[in-house]
């Protein structure tokens, strides 16, 4: 029978109790799928009720074939290597004692002699080839993704399931994941919001609080048929409003026709001019009359309204996400950072960055790129002031702000309005709603505390309280901005940063990402070095 994951009828709820999705009929099959939806609309819980890790309100899951997981920010146990990702560290162990000569009869009847041919194929699949004894703390966080990738293809499932699986991966990740991908003859369900990996796929699936939708093709055949889909819905919608109107219209005019007639019949019986018999028939055929009427009008205007809330059902209602910017004023000659001659690292004897020299002037807007473990984020920290340099001069504007993959800047104790207050404290608390409403806190939702946020919510937060302010930083830092927002809150912070009259220092590896902020230079940091060390660019 051939491979299948089968949703029945199938309803989710948030761990809250908040319902998620309902009544939702899916089939995959052996096809790259991509699940796309804005944050918080359930797609990682349609990922745990697959596997089991979440039950349904109602509803069945059935799954032929085997599943392998990628989970996103996964913890790393203390002295585990890529070995243990692989679940293989024994059997490694066990091969090497009898390449000693140290195994029994029974240890070399066991022994899979093809093990590490198979675990170095699976690692090169991903264009990483670390030694197994590696140990996972050594490693960045792309490196230690593109490890876990390679043991999902080691076990051969039947079925990748890949909760965003190019967040903290680099070009070359990204580029291997997705040659994975093409390779790939199983199933595949793939959580993103890479638009260029979602090109990749063979369908995409929408999530929203309507339920789920497949399309057939990639991502821009996606926004395509969607396009085409909205306008139709719009049509049927801006007609079905019209027919109300009118109905609403004809039926107020009937009644002011039939008030000034009423009134004409009330004059006339009132002077006596109608034989009081005759007058009372009159009124008690028009009021006959004025009622069915009424019911028939009654009745048209029940279907119009029926057809419009129909309309409006077929349309997920959003509150889009608003950034809009003070302005900084920053002038075009002035330098907000500057770097000369720094050396930097976590050991004296073995620095990650060498006599890296550069600067930053006016709203310049500039990509810091390179490969993971590169040393990006050690370059982050040393402009942020947490790291102190080995060697050389770090000159930085005080009214920066750095947005790491963490959003550090916020107090995860306390609410997203008291973190507002904190960081904008001549702020009134008009002001301070009206900011945090920009970026969808309104009301109680600003009183979340900042720690119990998702991933996405916890960036927009970070970026209301930052720049929802009178006065936002001329320098703007931001550490992998994407990893954890929805395409369509990635699309509204880009049209807001494209609006920031400031200066963007920025660590993506999401091209789509930089050419829409608009960045005008690119700084990499391995050339950098390596021109330092060696005179090649």
């Amino acid at each position: 029978m051939p491979a299948s994951i089968i949703l029945s009828d199938l309803s989710l709820s948030a761990p809250d109790g908040r319902p998620l999705l309902s009544s939702i009929d899916l089939t995959f099959a052996a096809e790259r799928t991509g699940l796309v939806g804005r944050n918080g609309v359930g797609k990682t819980t349609l990922l745990a009720a697959i596997l089991g890790e979440h039950v349904p309100q109602s509803g069945r899951v059935l799954i032929s074939g085997t599943i392998g997981l990628l989970r996103q920010d996964v913890q790393v146990l203390a002295g585990a290597t890529v070995a243990d990702l692989f679940g293989v560290r024994r059997a490694l162990d066990l091969l090497r004692r009898a390449e000693r000569g140290d195994a029994s009869a029974d240890d070399i009847a066991a022994i899979d002699w093809t093990l590490e041919t198979r675990l170095e194929a699976a690692l090169a699949r991903l264009g990483f080839d670390p030694s197994p004894d590696t140990e996972l703390s050594c490693l960045s966080g792309g490196q230690i993704t593109r490890v876990r990738l390679a043991a999902l293809v080691f076990a051969e499932p039947d079925f990748l399931l890949l909760d965003e699986p190019t967040n903290n991966l680099d070009q070359n990740g990204r580029k291997a994941v997705t040659a994975l991908l093409a390779a790939w003859r199983g199933g595949a369900i793939v959580v993103s919001h890479d638009r260029s990996l979602l090109e990749t796929m063979d369908a995409i699936v929408e999530l929203t609080s309507l339920g789920a939708t497949r399309y057939g093709g990639n991502w821009s055949r996606f926004r395509q048929q969607k396009a085409v889909e909205l306008d139709a819905i719009r049509h049927d919608l801006a007609h079905a409003e019209r027919r109300l109107s009118e109905i609403d219209g004809k039926a107020q005019e009937a009644a002011e026709r039939k008030a000034r007639k009423d009134r004409g019949g009330r004059k006339k019986r009132a002077k006596g001019d109608m034989p009081r018999i005759l007058a009372g028939a009159r009124k008690d055929r028009s009021d006959d009359s004025g009622g069915k009427t009424a019911q028939i009008a009654e009745r048209r205007r029940a279907d119009a309204i029926d057809a419009v809330d129909a309309a409006r059902r077929r349309i997920e209602i959003l509150q889009p996400l608003s950034v809009r910017l003070p302005v900084t004023g920053l002038p075009a000659g002035r330098e907000v950072l500057w770097l000369d001659g720094v050396s930097a690292g976590y050991r004296p004897e073995q620095p990650v960055l060498r006599d890296l020299s550069f600067a930053v002037v006016g709203p310049e807007r500039v990509a810091l790129v390179g490969p993971n473990g590169s040393g990006k984020t050690t370059l982050l920290k040393l402009i942020a002031g947490e790291l102190r340099p080995l060697a050389g001069i770090v000159r930085v504007r005080p009214d920066f702000a750095l947005f790491d993959q963490k959003v550090s800047l916020l107090d995860p104790a306390l609410s997203i309005l008291d973190n507002f207050r904190r960081l904008n404290p001549s702020a009134g608390a008009n002001e301070c709603h009206a900011a945090l409403a920009r970026f969808m806190f309104r009301a109680d939702a600003a009183l979340q505390a900042a720690g119990s946020l998702s991933g996405g919510q916890m960036f927009r937060a970070g970026l209301a309280c930052v720049l929802g302010g009178r006065t936002p930083p001329s320098l703007l830092i931001l550490d992998e901005p994407t990893n954890h927002l929805d395409v369509e809150s990635i699309e509204a912070v880009e049209a807001g940063l494209r609006a920031y009259d400031g200066a963007l220092l920025v660590v993506s590896h999401d091209e789509a990402f930089l050419r829409a902020i608009g960045i005008t230079r690119r700084i990499d940091v391995v050339a950098e070095v390596t021109r330092i060390d060696g005179g090649i660019v």
